[in-house]
């Protein structure tokens, strides 16, 4: 046994009994954090504001502490960047990490000396969670590839600026340093497709073992590999045992990942962004996500039907229910106060409490009244798709407003790996399934406001030929699953197949 493997045993076990222990402590855990928060909350600029000196419980926190996207908090931000201190949280953020919103632009999201520790600590976790429920350790002697943005880091009002994964990239432990791949200088390749090739050639004659990153840009790192090779992934790395996901919902590509590798390997799945890491999967055995209760996050739940509305309902840990769909919002020592961040998400479990990542809060459809949201279209199309025997690449869905006499419907862009014996079957059975899952769109179909809806069939490679054309192929960047307009639907018509 090596020593790496060896070593991960005992402290594996160790940080298992540790989340175990939180477990049952996620409640007194949460309000002891929030406590904490406020004394250093109370001496910042924003926490002067709202009189956060005011809050002793979180009946005032609410009342003082308004919900807030990222437009809201720019003007916070913009005062770190002028070189301010002590504006969301003591001092001054360690780093920004740079996303791109989806109607804010550039963001840039403080990651504070506190905040660090949960972006990597949590991955940790996962890592060790898994280790000490299998047994499997072997997979640490091995190499392990996170495929990522570039680690390159510029300086926004003197603080260093980057992508999360290219600053986390700065703080992978020492001891992992050895078996990491891809190379420093190939992971500062901005440019995806070369930053790719480079990655197939570096990796492909080591021994991998573990590979983590978002699922279509690791089916983009499976299909080079395989056209390099000639073989299956899990042919030519045989000790290849654990794959590490999270950005997207990983179902929808399931199908096609172990098509891939050719066996079955281990899934974790990760539930990270810039603004925290909220979840992780600490088991093989449950659904769902353990949240992540006592790592420097504070969260709050408003209920879906909620949105939207003058003075939202906003419930703590305590009160949230199995089975209720909730925006996400977080408050936490990297600054961040009463923030939306545009995730939605579903206890599965509350003892202990685990989630289940079910669509963004700006990504649905509800052009008609139907509100239909990620988890539903993931669902109809992973069950249309086994029943029929058909693989998917990538999709998305949006309205079609008519201008006539003709009936609206919903438009379906797919691209497809295997594609259905009937474009119009598939097209069908997808109707009756989302019929199934969501009543008001049911109630659309059968009162006649709707047509059924309508698949246009994306030619082979559209989507990665679409995401080059607007300058997002790789990274962390990610197909939406459905919009409310016809904005990128309109701009995939250019990459319809021709039948």
């Amino acid at each position: 046994m090596k020593i790496k493997s060896f070593l991960a045993r005992p402290f594996s076990a160790y940080i298992q009994r540790t989340i175990r222990a939180q477990m049952k402590t996620a409640v007194a855990d949460q309000r002891q954090l929030l406590e904490k928060m406020l004394k250093v909350g109370v001496k910042t600029a924003f926490g002067k504001s709202v009189n956060l000196k005011d809050v002793n419980d979180y009946q005032s926190f609410k009342q003082s502490v308004p919900l807030q996207d990222y437009e809201k908090m720019r003007g916070w931000i913009d005062q770190i960047k002028q070189g301010k201190q002590n504006v969301l949280w003591r001092g001054r953020p360690l780093y920004f990490a740079k996303t791109s919103g989806t109607t804010s632009g550039v963001k840039y999201i403080p990651i504070t000396k506190d905040s660090i520790p949960n972006h990597i600590n949590t991955a940790r976790n996962a890592l060790l969670c898994y280790m000490a429920e299998t047994g499997n350790t072997r997979f640490a002697d091995g190499k392990l590839i996170f495929l990522s943005g570039s680690p390159e880091l510029e300086r926004v009002g003197s603080i260093p600026t980057g992508r999360l994964s290219g600053i986390v990239n700065h703080h992978v432990p020492r001891y992992l340093r050895a078996n990491q791949l891809p190379s420093y200088e190939t992971n500062c390749i901005e440019d995806w497709e070369s930053k790719l090739h480079r990655i197939v050639e570096e990796t492909l004659h080591q021994p991998m073992t573990l590979i983590s990153g978002i699922p279509p840009w690791m089916q983009m790192y499976f299909d080079a590999l395989i056209a390099r090779s000639g073989k299956k992934v899990g042919d030519l790395f045989p000790d290849f045992s654990v794959m590490v996901q999270g950005g997207v919902n990983f179902e929808p590509y399931r199908t096609r990942l172990f098509e891939s590798i050719g066996r079955k390997v281990d899934t974790i799945e990760l539930f990270p962004a810039s603004e925290g890491f909220f979840a992780f999967q600490d088991t093989q055995q449950s659904e769902g996500m353990l949240l992540n209760t006592n790592s420097g996050i504070f969260f709050e739940f408003v209920p879906l039907d909620q949105l939207g509305k003058k003075d939202p309902q906003r419930v703590s840990l305590a009160d949230v229910k199995v089975g209720q769909q909730y925006a996400l919002i977080i408050n936490s020592n990297a600054g961040l106060w009463g923030y939306d961040i545009g995730d939605i998400v579903r206890f599965v479990s509350v003892d202990p409490y685990r989630v289940v990542v079910t669509g963004r809060t700006k990504h649905f459809i509800s052009a008609f009244g139907e509100h239909v949201i990620g988890e539903e279209v993931e669902y109809c199309i992973r069950e249309a798709a086994l029943q029929l025997g058909v693989g998917v690449t990538e999709f998305t869905v949006a309205p079609c407003v008519s201008t006539t006499d003709a009936k609206s419907f919903h438009e379906w862009f797919i691209e497809f790996d295997r594609e259905p014996p009937s474009i119009d079957a598939m097209a069908q059975l997808m109707n009756q399934l989302l019929c199934q899952k969501n009543v008001y769109y049911n109630d659309l179909i059968s009162g006649n406001i709707l047509s059924s809806l309508q698949i246009r069939q994306v030619r082979k490679g559209g989507f990665i030929d679409y995401m080059r054309s607007v300058g997002k192929l790789g990274g962390q960047n990610k197909v939406p699953r459905l919009s409310n307009d016809r904005t990128l639907a309109d701009a995939l018509t250019s990459f319809i197949a021709n039948h």
